[in-house]
């Protein structure tokens, strides 16, 4: 399914969740704390050291997994991790699903994006940012979840969670400099 992404470009619905659902995991070495810089290059127009679009895609064919295409490009010591929290948004991923009956200041966060949100769209509608995870709530993230294309279950899972603090980021500008 494609959906309209940028200007002029398209947002595959498909390739947009799995990256939602991978956003914190990066590379690693043993014994190295910060992410390992790694490249992406197509192969044909642009080279590089590192993966390439068509040789990911040949080892792929050929049955090898995510993590033994890394080890070819990179090294038989490199490993895939999660971070635990993400810098860059205004809280990082609780752990847990956020559903109704959840309550807390995860839930009043949620509920304050969601506000903030809702000002520049406005279909998502306003609650009460009381903390408790009830009804509007969940109608309120299931409303959001089926403008960002995201499965529309009215629970806040890690994709939802990080698709909110991005919007938040982008219509609050905290992103920006002063």
């Amino acid at each position: 399914m494609i959906r309209s992404g940028l200007e002029g470009r398209n947002i595959y619905t498909n390739i947009d969740r799995l990256v939602d659902s991978i956003f914190a995991n990066f590379l690693s070495r043993p014994g190295v704390r910060q992410p390992i810089f790694t490249s992406y290059c197509d192969g044909r127009n642009v080279t590089c050291d590192g993966l390439s679009q068509w040789g990911s895609k040949y080892l792929g064919d050929e049955g090898y997994t995510p993590i033994q295409i890394i080890r070819y490009y990179y090294g038989s010591d490199m490993y895939i991790n999660t971070a635990v929290a993400v810098s860059g948004v205004p809280s990082s991923w609780p752990g847990y699903n956020l559903n109704i009956g959840a309550s807390g200041d995860k839930v009043l966060q949620i509920q304050q994006q969601l506000n903030r949100i809702a000002q520049n769209y406005p279909a998502i509608p306003r609650i009460t940012a009381d903390g408790v995870y009830g009804q509007n709530t969940a109608n309120a993230v299931r409303t959001f979840q089926g403008i960002f294309n995201l499965p529309q279950s009215g629970i806040v899972d890690y994709p939802t969670w990080y698709k909110i603090s991005e919007i938040y980021v982008g219509v609050s500008r905290i992103a920006e400099p002063g």
